[in-house]
């Protein structure tokens, strides 16, 4: 049995349901991340007994799996695009701010699909932008290239950002600081890829890079769908 399909228990003269434990869980984990997450704690926030937490949410499994459906509500817009290309690329940007807001959702995208009610909608609507345009299997296929791509350039994202907090140098303080070592490495003739990049290359913000790596990404599933496998 799922934590959705789990009914529960009565009501009591203190109120308490899932939708209070999920929304003190999550304001724990935008406050420390997961990590400050139990059940202990989310019913220390709740002035409850952890005993009475059971009888709603018996696991910290449980917890997060309804922690993440309930932000994939963030995600979802208030209407689907009708371009399948603008679709996909507002569910992106999308499911990205909602990281930003929530950064412990890096740790648990790219997993098993969430089977929340929140989290299957996510899905439908992806999978619903290419009805009509694709094959079944391409569809899937083509769902899951671009959520790889999302969930993995957000969590480069989320990582820097951790190192910033941690190291308390920005992206171009820590490139100052390690200038020296690169450059020495570079003169050596070793990396002449990576020598031409560091010189030649511009420097963008994390917007920018995951928003061209989208549209490149879209490029090529649109390229799939207008023409035949290579």
């Amino acid at each position: 049995m799922t934590v959705w399909d789990r009914p529960e228990p009565p009501s009591r003269p203190v109120p308490l349901d899932r939708e209070r434990i999920v929304a003190a869980a999550i304001a724990l984990a935008d406050e420390g991340g997961l990590e400050a997450v139990s059940l202990r704690k989310v019913a220390a926030r709740l002035n409850a007994g952890q005993m009475r937490l059971y009888g709603y949410i018996s696991t910290k499994d449980g917890l997060l799996d309804l922690m993440v459906d309930e932000v994939h509500a963030e995600i979802l817009p208030v209407e689907q695009p009708g371009d399948w290309r603008e679709a996909l690329r507002v569910l992106a940007h999308r499911t990205r701010q909602a990281a930003l807001r929530h950064e412990w959702l890096a740790d648990l995208l790219g997993g098993r699909p969430s089977l929340g009610p929140n989290g299957l909608a996510v899905t439908e609507a992806r999978l619903a932008a290419l009805d009509g345009l694709a094959d079944t299997d391409t569809a899937i296929r083509a769902v899951e290239t671009v959520s790889a791509y999302v969930t993995g350039a957000i969590r480069h994202e989320i990582a820097n950002l951790r190192a910033e907090r941690a190291t308390g140098l920005s992206e171009r303080d820590w490139q100052r600081a390690n200038g020296p070592h690169v450059t020495g490495m570079l003169a050596t003739g070793r990396f002449p890829a990576l020598t031409k990049a560091v010189h030649d290359g511009t420097d963008v913000d994390a917007e920018t890079s995951f928003a061209t790596g989208l549209e490149w990404v879209l490029d090529a599933v649109a390229a799939r769908l207008t023409g035949p496998p290579a």
